[in-house]
Protein backbone atom coordinates (compact mmCIF):
# COMPACT_ATOMS: atom_id res chain seq x y z
CA UNK A 1 0.00 0.00 0.00
CA UNK A 2 1.78 3.18 -0.99
CA UNK A 3 0.68 6.20 1.25
CA UNK A 4 3.90 8.04 1.07
CA UNK A 5 5.38 9.59 -1.78
CA UNK A 6 8.86 11.29 -2.28
CA UNK A 7 9.70 13.56 -5.17
CA UNK A 8 13.48 14.14 -5.61
CA UNK A 9 13.63 17.18 -7.35
CA UNK A 10 12.24 20.43 -7.23
CA UNK A 11 12.24 21.57 -10.67
CA UNK A 12 9.06 21.86 -13.28
CA UNK A 13 9.15 18.28 -13.24
CA UNK A 14 8.86 17.67 -10.02
CA UNK A 15 6.41 20.28 -8.87
CA UNK A 16 4.24 18.68 -11.68
CA UNK A 17 4.57 15.32 -10.50
CA UNK A 18 3.63 16.16 -7.01
CA UNK A 19 1.45 18.56 -8.26
CA UNK A 20 -0.77 15.64 -10.24
CA UNK A 21 -0.61 13.17 -7.28
CA UNK A 22 -2.04 15.70 -4.95
CA UNK A 23 -4.56 16.20 -7.18
CA UNK A 24 -6.30 12.37 -8.05
CA UNK A 25 -5.04 11.25 -4.66
CA UNK A 26 -5.67 14.06 -2.10
CA UNK A 27 -5.10 12.06 1.04
CA UNK A 28 -1.10 10.80 -0.34
CA UNK A 29 1.45 12.21 1.80
CA UNK A 30 3.72 13.72 -0.95
CA UNK A 31 6.91 15.07 0.08
CA UNK A 32 9.71 17.04 -2.30
CA UNK A 33 13.03 17.01 -1.39
CA UNK A 34 15.36 19.27 -3.53
CA UNK A 35 18.20 22.07 -3.34
CA UNK A 36 18.49 25.09 -4.55
CA UNK A 37 21.73 25.12 -5.15
CA UNK A 38 21.47 22.41 -7.60
CA UNK A 39 20.75 24.23 -10.81
CA UNK A 40 18.11 23.55 -13.43
CA UNK A 41 18.43 24.02 -17.33
CA UNK A 42 16.19 27.22 -16.78
CA UNK A 43 15.38 28.24 -20.33
CA UNK A 44 12.30 29.75 -21.52
CA UNK A 45 9.72 27.27 -21.90
CA UNK A 46 7.42 26.46 -24.68
CA UNK A 47 4.96 23.86 -24.43
CA UNK A 48 2.01 22.05 -26.23
CA UNK A 49 -1.85 23.29 -26.16
CA UNK A 50 -1.86 19.69 -23.32
CA UNK A 51 0.05 21.88 -20.38
CA UNK A 52 -3.07 24.72 -20.14
CA UNK A 53 -5.76 22.10 -20.15
CA UNK A 54 -3.50 19.51 -17.21
CA UNK A 55 -2.90 22.89 -15.32
CA UNK A 56 -6.39 24.24 -15.00
CA UNK A 57 -8.23 20.85 -15.91
CA UNK A 58 -6.57 18.27 -14.15
CA UNK A 59 -4.85 20.05 -11.47
CA UNK A 60 -7.74 23.38 -11.29
CA UNK A 61 -5.30 25.28 -10.99
CA UNK A 62 -7.32 28.88 -11.56
CA UNK A 63 -6.36 30.27 -14.88
CA UNK A 64 -6.77 33.83 -13.82
CA UNK A 65 -4.49 33.34 -10.81
CA UNK A 66 -2.28 31.77 -12.64
CA UNK A 67 -1.38 34.20 -15.43
CA UNK A 68 -0.98 36.45 -12.42
CA UNK A 69 1.58 34.21 -11.12
CA UNK A 70 3.86 32.63 -14.17
CA UNK A 71 2.57 35.66 -16.32
CA UNK A 72 2.84 33.41 -19.19
CA UNK A 73 1.99 34.25 -23.18
CA UNK A 74 0.16 32.17 -26.05
CA UNK A 75 1.72 29.95 -28.21
CA UNK A 76 -0.38 29.00 -31.16
CA UNK A 77 2.08 26.47 -32.69
CA UNK A 78 5.59 26.92 -34.17
CA UNK A 79 6.31 28.77 -37.17
CA UNK A 80 9.26 26.85 -39.19
CA UNK A 81 12.10 28.15 -41.64
CA UNK A 82 12.52 24.75 -42.26
CA UNK A 83 12.54 23.39 -46.24
CA UNK A 84 12.00 24.05 -49.42
CA UNK A 85 9.36 26.58 -48.67
CA UNK A 86 10.21 29.88 -47.20
CA UNK A 87 8.29 29.15 -44.17
CA UNK A 88 5.36 26.95 -42.46
CA UNK A 89 3.13 26.93 -40.09
CA UNK A 90 2.36 23.93 -37.76
CA UNK A 91 -0.89 24.61 -35.32
CA UNK A 92 -2.59 22.69 -32.65
CA UNK A 93 -5.89 22.86 -34.38
CA UNK A 94 -6.93 20.49 -37.62
CA UNK A 95 -5.48 22.32 -40.58
CA UNK A 96 -4.37 19.10 -42.60
CA UNK A 97 -6.92 17.31 -41.75
CA UNK A 98 -10.02 19.52 -41.81
CA UNK A 99 -12.29 19.27 -44.29
CA UNK A 100 -14.84 21.98 -45.73
CA UNK A 101 -17.87 22.05 -47.95
CA UNK A 102 -17.34 22.45 -51.69
CA UNK A 103 -13.99 20.39 -51.38
CA UNK A 104 -14.20 16.56 -52.06
CA UNK A 105 -10.73 15.82 -50.18
CA UNK A 106 -9.20 16.65 -46.45
CA UNK A 107 -7.63 20.40 -46.82
CA UNK A 108 -3.83 18.83 -46.76
CA UNK A 109 -4.36 17.79 -50.58
CA UNK A 110 -4.58 21.58 -51.24
CA UNK A 111 -1.68 22.68 -49.27
CA UNK A 112 0.97 21.41 -51.85
CA UNK A 113 1.64 24.62 -53.03
CA UNK A 114 0.29 26.65 -50.89
CA UNK A 115 -0.37 25.81 -46.96
CA UNK A 116 -1.15 29.06 -45.25
CA UNK A 117 -4.28 30.15 -44.04
CA UNK A 118 -6.34 27.00 -44.11
CA UNK A 119 -8.10 27.36 -40.78
CA UNK A 120 -8.30 30.37 -38.73
CA UNK A 121 -5.36 29.76 -36.36
CA UNK A 122 -3.05 29.29 -39.01
CA UNK A 123 -4.18 32.34 -40.43
CA UNK A 124 -3.75 34.36 -36.96
CA UNK A 125 -0.24 32.94 -37.26
CA UNK A 126 -0.02 34.43 -40.67
CA UNK A 127 -1.02 37.87 -39.23
CA UNK A 128 1.03 37.55 -36.13
CA UNK A 129 -2.21 37.74 -33.95
CA UNK A 130 -3.40 35.40 -31.05
CA UNK A 131 -6.75 35.21 -31.02
CA UNK A 132 -10.25 36.17 -33.24
CA UNK A 133 -12.31 39.22 -31.82
CA UNK A 134 -15.59 38.09 -31.45
CA UNK A 135 -19.02 40.18 -32.10
CA UNK A 136 -18.45 41.38 -28.94
CA UNK A 137 -15.12 42.88 -29.08
CA UNK A 138 -13.75 40.57 -26.76
CA UNK A 139 -11.11 37.50 -28.08
CA UNK A 140 -12.03 34.19 -28.97
CA UNK A 141 -9.68 32.16 -26.34
CA UNK A 142 -9.96 28.41 -26.93
CA UNK A 143 -8.24 25.22 -25.65
CA UNK A 144 -5.88 24.49 -28.24
CA UNK A 145 -3.43 27.17 -27.09
CA UNK A 146 -0.54 26.82 -25.61
CA UNK A 147 2.02 28.94 -23.56
CA UNK A 148 5.59 30.21 -23.41
CA UNK A 149 6.49 30.67 -19.57
CA UNK A 150 9.97 32.07 -17.82
CA UNK A 151 10.90 29.07 -16.19
CA UNK A 152 11.73 30.63 -12.36
CA UNK A 153 8.25 32.42 -13.00
CA UNK A 154 6.54 28.86 -13.93
CA UNK A 155 9.07 27.29 -11.28
CA UNK A 156 7.79 29.94 -8.48
CA UNK A 157 3.96 29.51 -9.50
CA UNK A 158 4.18 25.76 -8.92
CA UNK A 159 5.86 25.97 -5.54
CA UNK A 160 2.81 28.07 -4.34
CA UNK A 161 0.25 26.14 -5.58
CA UNK A 162 2.34 22.75 -4.24
CA UNK A 163 2.57 24.43 -0.66
CA UNK A 164 -0.95 25.47 -0.73
CA UNK A 165 -2.03 21.91 -1.27
CA UNK A 166 -0.35 20.50 1.27
CA UNK A 167 2.76 19.12 -0.28
CA UNK A 168 5.63 19.34 2.20
CA UNK A 169 9.52 20.57 0.88
CA UNK A 170 12.74 19.50 2.36
CA UNK A 171 15.84 21.70 1.72
CA UNK A 172 18.74 19.32 0.90
CA UNK A 173 21.39 17.40 -1.30
CA UNK A 174 20.85 13.78 -1.22
CA UNK A 175 24.17 12.25 -0.21
CA UNK A 176 23.55 8.25 -0.83
CA UNK A 177 20.93 6.01 -1.54
CA UNK A 178 19.93 2.94 0.13
CA UNK A 179 18.96 -0.18 -1.28
CA UNK A 180 15.75 -1.97 -0.22
CA UNK A 181 13.74 -4.57 -0.98
CA UNK A 182 11.60 -2.97 -3.65
CA UNK A 183 14.94 -1.04 -5.12
CA UNK A 184 14.99 2.15 -3.06
CA UNK A 185 14.89 2.13 0.79
CA UNK A 186 16.10 5.74 1.11
CA UNK A 187 17.55 8.92 0.73
CA UNK A 188 20.15 10.05 2.76
CA UNK A 189 21.07 13.70 2.61
CA UNK A 190 23.95 15.73 3.75
CA UNK A 191 22.69 16.62 6.63
CA UNK A 192 22.48 12.86 7.34
CA UNK A 193 18.83 12.08 7.96
CA UNK A 194 16.96 9.22 6.08
CA UNK A 195 14.08 10.22 3.92
CA UNK A 196 11.95 7.10 3.45
CA UNK A 197 8.59 6.49 1.38
CA UNK A 198 6.70 3.86 -0.12
CA UNK A 199 7.16 5.06 -3.59
CA UNK A 200 9.86 7.75 -4.87
CA UNK A 201 9.61 9.76 -7.61
CA UNK A 202 12.93 10.48 -9.55
CA UNK A 203 12.81 14.09 -11.27
CA UNK A 204 16.36 14.59 -10.99
CA UNK A 205 16.75 15.84 -14.41
CA UNK A 206 19.90 14.64 -16.15
CA UNK A 207 21.12 13.20 -13.55
CA UNK A 208 18.50 10.13 -13.26
CA UNK A 209 19.94 9.95 -9.47
CA UNK A 210 17.28 7.19 -8.89
CA UNK A 211 16.76 5.24 -11.81
CA UNK A 212 19.59 5.42 -14.04
CA UNK A 213 22.51 5.57 -11.10
CA UNK A 214 20.60 3.79 -8.35
CA UNK A 215 18.98 1.24 -10.03
CA UNK A 216 21.45 1.05 -13.65
CA UNK A 217 18.16 0.73 -15.76
CA UNK A 218 19.29 0.99 -19.46
CA UNK A 219 19.29 3.97 -21.40
CA UNK A 220 18.12 3.62 -24.90
CA UNK A 221 19.73 6.01 -27.30
CA UNK A 222 18.16 7.47 -30.43
CA UNK A 223 21.23 8.55 -32.03
CA UNK A 224 20.40 6.94 -35.09
CA UNK A 225 17.43 9.50 -35.53
CA UNK A 226 18.69 12.63 -34.04
CA UNK A 227 22.16 13.72 -33.92
CA UNK A 228 21.77 17.01 -32.05
CA UNK A 229 23.19 16.75 -28.45
CA UNK A 230 24.07 20.21 -26.94
CA UNK A 231 22.49 23.94 -27.30
CA UNK A 232 23.70 27.35 -26.91
CA UNK A 233 21.13 29.00 -25.14
CA UNK A 234 20.84 32.71 -24.68
CA UNK A 235 18.29 35.54 -25.02
CA UNK A 236 17.83 39.66 -24.97
CA UNK A 237 15.19 41.89 -23.16
CA UNK A 238 12.77 43.46 -25.12
CA UNK A 239 12.22 46.39 -26.58
CA UNK A 240 10.51 47.41 -29.87
CA UNK A 241 10.18 43.80 -30.72
CA UNK A 242 6.22 42.56 -31.33
CA UNK A 243 5.36 39.94 -29.60
CA UNK A 244 4.46 36.64 -31.59
CA UNK A 245 2.09 33.98 -30.76
CA UNK A 246 4.36 31.27 -32.04
CA UNK A 247 7.50 29.27 -31.18
CA UNK A 248 10.04 29.84 -33.90
CA UNK A 249 12.36 27.42 -35.06
CA UNK A 250 14.90 28.87 -38.08
CA UNK A 251 17.05 26.17 -40.17
CA UNK A 252 21.23 26.45 -39.16
CA UNK A 253 24.06 25.06 -40.22
CA UNK A 254 24.73 22.11 -38.26
CA UNK A 255 20.89 22.13 -36.31
CA UNK A 256 18.24 24.80 -35.72
CA UNK A 257 17.60 28.07 -33.42
CA UNK A 258 14.36 28.51 -31.16
CA UNK A 259 12.48 31.96 -30.46
CA UNK A 260 10.46 31.72 -27.48
CA UNK A 261 8.49 34.84 -27.02
CA UNK A 262 8.21 35.98 -23.52
CA UNK A 263 6.64 39.61 -22.21
CA UNK A 264 9.74 41.12 -20.98
CA UNK A 265 12.04 38.68 -22.62
CA UNK A 266 13.40 37.09 -26.14
CA UNK A 267 14.82 33.55 -25.48
CA UNK A 268 16.81 31.85 -28.59
CA UNK A 269 18.83 28.92 -28.88
CA UNK A 270 21.04 27.20 -31.08
CA UNK A 271 20.18 24.01 -31.25
CA UNK A 272 23.32 21.85 -32.91
CA UNK A 273 25.24 18.68 -33.48
CA UNK A 274 29.18 18.66 -31.52
CA UNK A 275 29.89 15.67 -34.30
CA UNK A 276 29.55 18.59 -37.25
CA UNK A 277 30.46 21.64 -35.21
CA UNK A 278 31.98 23.32 -32.22
CA UNK A 279 30.79 25.12 -29.34
CA UNK A 280 33.00 28.02 -30.65
CA UNK A 281 31.72 28.20 -34.13
CA UNK A 282 27.96 27.47 -33.06
CA UNK A 283 28.48 30.33 -30.76
CA UNK A 284 30.12 32.26 -33.36
CA UNK A 285 27.18 31.45 -36.19
CA UNK A 286 24.47 32.35 -33.66
CA UNK A 287 25.94 35.65 -32.73
CA UNK A 288 26.33 36.78 -36.22
CA UNK A 289 22.09 35.87 -36.46
CA UNK A 290 21.19 37.14 -33.24
CA UNK A 291 23.45 40.32 -32.69
CA UNK A 292 21.67 41.40 -29.75
CA UNK A 293 21.98 38.23 -27.31
CA UNK A 294 23.74 38.50 -23.97
CA UNK A 295 25.13 35.67 -22.25
CA UNK A 296 25.04 32.44 -23.17
CA UNK A 297 25.29 28.98 -21.68
CA UNK A 298 25.76 25.84 -23.28
CA UNK A 299 23.76 22.79 -22.30
CA UNK A 300 24.76 19.34 -23.41
CA UNK A 301 22.62 15.83 -23.23
CA UNK A 302 21.90 12.66 -25.20
CA UNK A 303 18.99 11.92 -26.66
CA UNK A 304 16.99 8.89 -25.95
CA UNK A 305 14.89 7.21 -22.46
CA UNK A 306 15.49 4.51 -20.52
CA UNK A 307 13.89 1.53 -21.19
CA UNK A 308 11.42 1.93 -18.61
CA UNK A 309 10.48 4.47 -16.66
CA UNK A 310 8.72 2.38 -13.23
CA UNK A 311 10.75 0.32 -11.44
CA UNK A 312 10.35 -1.41 -8.40
CA UNK A 313 9.50 1.76 -5.98
CA UNK A 314 11.11 4.35 -8.11
CA UNK A 315 9.05 5.99 -10.89
CA UNK A 316 11.30 8.32 -13.24
CA UNK A 317 9.57 11.53 -14.79
CA UNK A 318 11.23 13.94 -17.37
CA UNK A 319 14.80 14.31 -17.95
CA UNK A 320 15.67 11.48 -15.67
CA UNK A 321 13.47 9.48 -17.38
CA UNK A 322 14.37 10.70 -21.06
CA UNK A 323 15.23 13.39 -23.12
CA UNK A 324 14.84 14.74 -26.54
CA UNK A 325 16.10 18.32 -28.07
CA UNK A 326 13.08 20.81 -27.75
CA UNK A 327 11.89 20.96 -31.73
CA UNK A 328 8.31 20.40 -30.93
CA UNK A 329 8.36 20.99 -26.93
CA UNK A 330 7.88 18.04 -25.49
CA UNK A 331 9.06 18.22 -22.14
CA UNK A 332 6.15 19.69 -20.43
CA UNK A 333 4.08 17.07 -22.74
CA UNK A 334 5.88 14.01 -21.32
CA UNK A 335 5.89 15.55 -17.84
CA UNK A 336 2.17 16.41 -17.42
CA UNK A 337 1.20 12.67 -19.35
CA UNK A 338 3.43 10.69 -17.30
CA UNK A 339 2.56 12.24 -14.28
CA UNK A 340 -1.30 12.08 -15.19
CA UNK A 341 -0.62 8.28 -15.82
CA UNK A 342 1.07 7.72 -12.78
CA UNK A 343 -1.81 9.36 -10.51
CA UNK A 344 -3.97 7.41 -12.59
CA UNK A 345 -2.21 4.18 -11.99
CA UNK A 346 -2.33 4.49 -8.19
CA UNK A 347 -6.18 5.80 -7.96
CA UNK A 348 -7.06 2.87 -9.95
CA UNK A 349 -5.10 -0.06 -8.45
CA UNK A 350 -6.05 1.50 -4.75
CA UNK A 351 -2.61 2.52 -4.13
CA UNK A 352 -1.40 -0.95 -4.75
CA UNK A 353 0.25 -0.99 -7.97
CA UNK A 354 0.71 -4.26 -9.35
CA UNK A 355 3.13 -5.80 -11.43
CA UNK A 356 0.76 -5.57 -14.69
CA UNK A 357 0.43 -1.58 -13.88
CA UNK A 358 4.16 -0.94 -13.89
CA UNK A 359 4.00 -2.61 -17.09
CA UNK A 360 1.23 -0.80 -18.94
CA UNK A 361 2.95 2.68 -17.62
CA UNK A 362 5.85 1.41 -18.99
CA UNK A 363 4.13 0.76 -22.03
CA UNK A 364 2.67 4.30 -21.95
CA UNK A 365 5.47 6.29 -21.28
CA UNK A 366 7.62 4.40 -23.88
CA UNK A 367 4.99 5.12 -26.45
CA UNK A 368 5.63 8.66 -26.19
CA UNK A 369 8.56 8.95 -26.36
CA UNK A 370 9.12 7.01 -29.23
CA UNK A 371 6.71 8.52 -30.89
CA UNK A 372 8.61 11.97 -30.07
CA UNK A 373 11.68 10.28 -31.75
CA UNK A 374 9.95 9.49 -34.89
CA UNK A 375 8.20 12.82 -35.38
CA UNK A 376 11.11 15.06 -35.10
CA UNK A 377 12.72 12.31 -37.63
CA UNK A 378 10.58 13.54 -40.26
CA UNK A 379 12.05 17.06 -39.51
CA UNK A 380 15.32 16.02 -40.02
CA UNK A 381 15.26 13.59 -43.00
CA UNK A 382 13.04 15.59 -45.36
CA UNK A 383 14.58 19.40 -44.63
CA UNK A 384 15.87 20.41 -47.96
CA UNK A 385 16.80 24.14 -46.90
CA UNK A 386 20.71 23.64 -46.82
CA UNK A 387 23.73 22.12 -47.99
CA UNK A 388 25.74 21.36 -45.30
CA UNK A 389 27.37 18.21 -44.26
CA UNK A 390 25.37 18.13 -41.21
CA UNK A 391 21.89 18.61 -43.35
CA UNK A 392 23.40 16.04 -45.80
CA UNK A 393 23.70 13.85 -43.08
CA UNK A 394 20.25 13.74 -41.77
CA UNK A 395 18.38 13.25 -45.37
CA UNK A 396 20.60 10.25 -45.65
CA UNK A 397 21.17 8.57 -42.49
CA UNK A 398 18.08 9.91 -40.21
CA UNK A 399 16.13 6.52 -39.01
CA UNK A 400 12.65 6.86 -39.30
CA UNK A 401 11.76 4.07 -37.05
CA UNK A 402 8.18 4.09 -36.67
CA UNK A 403 7.49 7.09 -38.67
CA UNK A 404 8.40 4.91 -41.81
CA UNK A 405 4.73 3.39 -42.61
CA UNK A 406 3.54 6.65 -42.69
CA UNK A 407 5.98 8.25 -44.77
CA UNK A 408 5.43 4.99 -47.16
CA UNK A 409 1.36 6.02 -46.78
CA UNK A 410 1.95 9.35 -47.92
CA UNK A 411 4.08 9.28 -50.58
CA UNK A 412 1.89 6.37 -52.53
CA UNK A 413 -1.29 8.01 -51.42
CA UNK A 414 -1.05 11.44 -50.54
CA UNK A 415 -2.65 13.65 -48.11
CA UNK A 416 -6.76 13.49 -48.79
CA UNK A 417 -7.47 10.58 -46.71
CA UNK A 418 -7.20 10.22 -42.59
CA UNK A 419 -7.57 6.54 -43.28
CA UNK A 420 -3.42 6.65 -43.04
CA UNK A 421 -4.49 7.87 -38.86
CA UNK A 422 -4.77 3.96 -38.25
CA UNK A 423 -1.46 3.70 -38.22
CA UNK A 424 -0.69 5.95 -35.17
CA UNK A 425 -3.01 4.17 -32.69
CA UNK A 426 -5.02 6.95 -32.76
CA UNK A 427 -6.61 6.59 -29.24
CA UNK A 428 -3.04 7.59 -27.69
CA UNK A 429 -0.74 9.14 -30.48
CA UNK A 430 0.36 12.49 -29.43
CA UNK A 431 0.55 14.36 -32.97
CA UNK A 432 -1.76 12.40 -34.65
CA UNK A 433 -2.01 12.24 -38.48
CA UNK A 434 -2.10 16.21 -38.56
CA UNK A 435 0.77 16.81 -36.96
CA UNK A 436 2.85 13.92 -39.44
CA UNK A 437 1.23 15.81 -42.54
CA UNK A 438 1.89 19.25 -41.67
CA UNK A 439 5.63 18.10 -41.79
CA UNK A 440 5.66 16.14 -44.79
CA UNK A 441 3.20 19.13 -46.60
CA UNK A 442 5.24 21.59 -44.72
CA UNK A 443 8.80 20.68 -46.52
CA UNK A 444 7.04 19.63 -49.82
CA UNK A 445 7.75 15.89 -49.26
CA UNK A 446 7.02 14.28 -52.96
CA UNK A 447 3.92 12.16 -52.77
CA UNK A 448 1.96 10.68 -56.53
CA UNK A 449 -1.36 12.17 -56.17
CA UNK A 450 -0.43 16.31 -56.78
CA UNK A 451 -2.77 17.34 -59.01
CA UNK A 452 -3.73 20.96 -59.67
CA UNK A 453 -7.03 21.69 -57.87
CA UNK A 454 -10.08 22.39 -60.27
CA UNK A 455 -11.53 25.52 -60.90
CA UNK A 456 -14.33 25.03 -58.42
CA UNK A 457 -11.76 24.28 -55.91
CA UNK A 458 -9.48 27.20 -56.33
CA UNK A 459 -12.18 29.30 -55.88
CA UNK A 460 -13.15 27.70 -52.54
CA UNK A 461 -10.07 27.44 -51.08
CA UNK A 462 -9.50 31.41 -52.28
CA UNK A 463 -12.21 32.55 -50.55
CA UNK A 464 -11.41 29.99 -47.87
CA UNK A 465 -8.60 32.09 -47.26
CA UNK A 466 -9.57 35.50 -47.40
CA UNK A 467 -12.08 35.00 -44.88
CA UNK A 468 -9.73 33.33 -42.48
CA UNK A 469 -7.37 36.13 -42.97
CA UNK A 470 -9.70 39.25 -42.88
CA UNK A 471 -11.37 37.80 -39.78
CA UNK A 472 -7.09 37.09 -38.38
CA UNK A 473 -6.54 41.04 -39.14
CA UNK A 474 -9.30 41.98 -37.26
CA UNK A 475 -8.41 39.91 -34.23
CA UNK A 476 -6.34 40.30 -31.32
CA UNK A 477 -2.50 40.51 -30.43
CA UNK A 478 -0.32 38.81 -27.70
CA UNK A 479 -0.24 42.23 -25.66
CA UNK A 480 -3.71 43.52 -26.30
CA UNK A 481 -4.73 39.93 -25.29
CA UNK A 482 -2.54 40.18 -21.75
CA UNK A 483 -4.22 43.60 -20.97
CA UNK A 484 -7.32 42.38 -21.21
CA UNK A 485 -7.43 39.12 -19.24
CA UNK A 486 -5.38 41.52 -16.76
CA UNK A 487 -8.12 44.05 -16.08
CA UNK A 488 -10.37 43.44 -13.11
CA UNK A 489 -13.55 43.31 -15.59
CA UNK A 490 -11.92 39.93 -17.50
CA UNK A 491 -13.88 37.27 -16.00
CA UNK A 492 -12.47 33.30 -17.44
CA UNK A 493 -15.72 31.00 -17.64
CA UNK A 494 -16.15 28.36 -15.04
CA UNK A 495 -15.30 24.87 -15.83
CA UNK A 496 -13.90 26.08 -19.55
CA UNK A 497 -10.78 23.67 -18.75
CA UNK A 498 -13.10 20.86 -17.81
CA UNK A 499 -14.86 20.58 -21.13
Amino acid sequence: MIRTIVVLGGGSAGLLAALSLKARLPQLAVRIVHSREIGIIGVGEGSTGDLPNHLHGFLGIDPGDFHKRARPTWKLGVHFEWGPRTSFDYTFTKTFVGSVPGLPRLLGYYAWDDCAALDPNSALMHEGKAFMRLENGVPLIQRNVAYHIENADFVAALEHYATARGIVFTEGKMRAVEPGPEGVGALVLESGERVTADLFVDASGFRSELLGTALGEKFESFDDALFCDRAIAGGWERTTEPLLPYTRAETMDAGWCWQIEHERHINRGYVFSSAFLSDDAAEAEFRRKNPLVQKTRVVKWRSGRHARTWVGNVVAIGNSAGFVEPLEATAIFVISNASRALAVALAESECEPTKTVREVFNCIVTRMWDEIRDFLAIHYRYNTRLETPFWEHCRRATALHGAEPIVRYYEENGPGTAFAGYLLTPETSIFHLEGFYALLLGQRVPHRRVRPPAAAEQQTLATLRATHLAQARRGFGVAESLALIRSPHWQWTPGFYQQ
